[in-house]
């Protein structure tokens, strides 16, 4: 997996990421009561995690209450980021098992982000927030170079990535272990969210979201991205 490859273009209009985006009403309104209930939490927009024109992009739903909107890192303070940093850690994509806040960690040829960039109530956001956040996830997606391997946690992020992209929902339905040649010639691989409810349910085992990376490794490995 070489870093050979070139970006495929500018990021999209407007869709720099803003630290003090407050363009959801219910969203900005959230973190503010956040900032009041826990205020030496991080309680802002969250940014993404790993190197920019990386040739894996994973992207997740919304930062977690106690997880990303504490620390300020994605899938960093609650259980959803513990087997996807060991997973990423296991395929060569992260420089250590686990993510803790003022750790040494380091994303090789990885970036982390999500549909939403503010923690939604109840970790639930809404149709309407995912579209006001998408120009940033289409941002994201632009860097990714040519060849390159984007990660879906989810339905929802699945359903991101395909709008960022101009995509509907029929052209690439979502399915975990699914794989998608998308626009850009990049691939989409789709995976159940590694969330508590779908580990400790067993919906998604190790096993499983094991299967998905290993697949995205060979297909970087095959494509030299």
């Amino acid at each position: 997996m070489s870093g050979g490859s070139s970006a495929r273009g500018a990021a999209a209009p407007g869709g720099a990421f803003d630290p003090a985006c407050s363009r959801c009403a219910r969203l900005a309104e959230f973190l503010a009561h956040q900032r009041g209930e826990h205020p030496d939490y991080y309680n802002r927009p969250v940014p993404s995690f790993g190197p920019r024109c990386a040739p894996l992009l994973v992207v997740g739903l919304a930062p977690g209450l106690h997880g990303a909107n504490a620390t300020g890192r994605p899938f960093t303070g609650d259980h959803a980021g513990i087997l996807l940093y060991a997973t990423l850690h296991a395929h060569g994509f992260a420089s250590q098992p686990e993510s803790r806040p003022g750790d040494r960690l380091r994303m090789r040829r990885c970036r982390i982000t999500n549909a939403v960039r503010c923690v939604p109530p109840g970790n639930k956001p809404t149709a309407s927030e995912v579209r006001r956040c998408n120009d940033y996830l289409a941002s994201e997606l632009a860097e990714v170079p040519v060849g390159g391997a984007v990660v879906a946690l989810g339905r929802i992020a699945h359903d991101a990535v395909l709008r960022a992209l101009g995509l509907r929902a029929g052209q690439a339905p979502f399915a975990h272990g699914a794989r998608h040649a998308i626009p850009g010639d990049l691939h989409l691989f789709d995976s159940y969210h590694c969330s508590r409810y779908n580990t400790q349910t067993r919906r998604l085992t190790p096993a499983m979201f094991d299967a998905v990376f290993a697949a995205v490794r060979t297909h970087l490995g095959a494509r030299g991205a």
